[in-house]
C-alpha cells in the first residue's frame, strides 16, 4: 500500500476513536460516551496510544455538559508519551518493568517544582529540597509522598522530586495502585510535563499543555484520568 494511503487511514481512524465526523457519515459518539465508566464526574482525561507497544499517542480533555446525561465536548488535546516499556493492563503490572499501566483512575492531587499557573483549583503540593516519593518496596511509605525521606525508604528506591525539574515542573498524581497499594505493582504514576522521551511509565504532555491541564480541572467535577489502546485488550472503552 503506497505511504499516502496508509497515512490517510491512520488519520481516519484517529478522528473516529475522538469522536470526529468522517466526510461521509454521521459523527460517531464522543469517546466519553462510548467508555465503559468514566468516573462518575463531568470532566475526564483520555490518554490513548495506538497499541500496548507505542510509546506516543494522544492527551485529550473533555467536559460534560448539561449534567449527567449532558454531551461530552472536548476542550483540549496535546502529544502523549507514555513509558519506554509501552502500557500493559494496570491491575497486572509489576513495578521495573517502564510500563504504564492501563484503567481508570482518579486525580488525588497536582504538585510542582514551579508554582501553580494562575487560576489553579487543584491542591497544589510544592516540592521541597526534601520532596521525596517512596517506591521501595519494603517501606510503610511504599508509594506515597514524603518529606523527609522516612528511614525505611532506601534512596536507590525513591525518586527524589526535585531532581526532575523538567518532569515535575507541573503534575498530577495519578491513583494508580494508591488507596491500597499492592507491593511491587507500582508506585510514582503521574500526568507530567515531557522530558527528553518516554517515560518510566507515566504519561506526560509537553509543559504548556500540562499548565492547560491545570487550570481547566475542577476537584468538584471529580476529573478522572482513563489510559488505554485504541483498541485491544486494553481499549480505552473498556475502562
Amino acid at each position: 500500500m503506497r505511504p499516502g494511503v496508509v497515512a490517510v487511514l491512520v488519520s481516519a481512524a484517529c478522528l473516529l476513536l475522538l469522536g470526529a465526523a468522517p466526510a461521509d457519515g454521521p459523527a460517531p459518539a464522543p469517546l466519553p460516551a462510548r467508555m465503559a465508566d468514566t468516573g462518575g464526574g463531568s470532566q475526564l482525561i483520555t490518554a490513548v496510544a495506538p497499541d500496548t507497544g507505542s510509546t506516543t499517542g494522544t492527551v485529550t480533555w473533555w467536559d460534560r455538559r448539561g449534567g449527567g446525561d449532558g454531551h461530552w465536548v472536548a476542550a483540549g488535546s496535546a502529544p502523549a508519551r507514555f513509558g519506554s516499556g509501552g502500557l500493559t493492563e494496570g491491575t497486572r503490572r509489576v513495578q521495573g518493568t517502564n510500563t504504564t499501566p492501563t484503567g481508570l483512575y482518579d486525580l488525588p492531587y497536582a504538585f510542582g517544582i514551579e508554582a501553580a499557573p494562575r487560576g489553579t483549583a487543584y491542591r497544589y503540593r510544592p516540592v521541597h529540597e526534601d520532596s521525596w516519593w517512596c517506591q521501595d518496596n519494603a517501606s510503610r511509605s511504599y508509594n506515597r509522598w514524603t518529606e523527609p525521606r522516612p528511614a525505611d525508604c532506601r534512596p536507590t528506591e525513591a525518586e527524589h522530586l526535585i531532581t526532575y525539574s523538567a518532569q515535575y515542573a507541573h503534575a498530577l498524581v495519578v491513583g494508580f495502585n494508591y488507596d491500597r497499594p499492592v507491593h511491587g505493582r507500582g508506585a510514582g504514576i503521574f500526568l507530567h510535563v515531557d522530558g527528553r522521551g518516554a517515560t518510566a511509565g507515566c504519561v506526560s504532555v509537553p509543559k504548556e499543555a500540562m499548565r492547560r491541564i491545570l487550570r481547566w480541572a475542577e476537584p468538584g467535577e471529580r476529573p478522572h484520568l482513563a489510559i488505554g489502546t485504541s483498541g485491544g485488550a486494553t481499549a480505552v472503552t473498556r475502562y
